[in-house]
Order: C-alpha cells, then structure tokens, then sequence
C-alpha cells in the first residue's frame, strides 16, 4: 500500500506514468534512506503530510535525512507531490541535478559500502553463535 499514488487511494482517475513516478519515488528513498518515506501517501499520515504541508525541513530531520543533497531532497518533494499533474516526468527527473551532477568519489562510496556491508554480516555471525563466542568471518 505505501507505494501508491495518493490520486489512487482515493479512487481518483488517474495518469499511469505519474503514480508510477511516484512509485519509482518511493523505491529511490528507500534504497537510498533504507527506510519507507512514509506509512500511506494520506493527507492525514503524519510524514506525508509534512511533505505535503511543505514542513520540509521538519520531515528530513524527523526521517535522518538531514545529512542528503539538497539535490536528492529536491527531487523527492517533486516525486511525491500530491497532485500528479505536479510531479516530475521521467524526462524531467533524467534532467535533474541529482542524477546528473554526482557530488560523490565512486572508488571511496564503493569502498564504504563494502565495509559497511562487512560489518553487518560480522554483526550478523556474532548474533548467531549460540554459546556467546565469536568467530572470525
């Protein structure tokens, strides 16, 4: 339910391309947040009505995103504008800087990630020895 458009949760007619844009919304924030952006695209769910309301700053401090690009944020308020109508074609977010001005070193990002990724399943394999110890992985 929480990657549909809100013009679809309320019966609404509706244009394909742009719940899609903001289904494609919702999976661009979790893959870079790991978390949903919101529970349901309602008026009254409380992190989709601060986007809604434009309480922008309140909803990226409230969801841990005050660390992003202003270009990511940027792109998501457009995403996940409440009318379609307003939201971005897939031209327009091909245009966008955020895809198309990278502030990031692709040799350290992939670096970080692997050791993230590392210390994850090293976390993993210490919580599953049942007798307490560790081993190495």
């Amino acid at each position: 339910m929480t990657y549909m458009a809100p013009e679809i949760k309320e019966g609404l007619i509706y244009d394909g391309k742009q719940t899609d844009v903001f289904s494609v919304g919702v999976i661009l924030f979790i893959i870079v947040m790991g978390i949903f952006p919101f529970k349901e695209a309602k008026k009254d769910e409380y992190f989709f009505a601060l986007l809604h309301n434009k309480k922008y700053e309140k909803y990226w401090r409230k969801v841990g995103g005050e660390g992003l690009s202003d270009d990511f944020k940027d792109l998501m308020v457009k995403i996940f504008n409440y009318e379609g109508k307003c939201r971005p074609t897939i031209e327009d977010i091909k245009k966008h800087p955020w895809l198309n001005n990278p502030k990031y070193d692709m040799k350290s990002t992939r670096a970080s990630l692997l050791k993230r990724q590392l210390e994850k399943k090293s976390e993993k394999t210490v919580e599953s020895t049942s007798d307490g110890t560790t081993t190495d992985v």
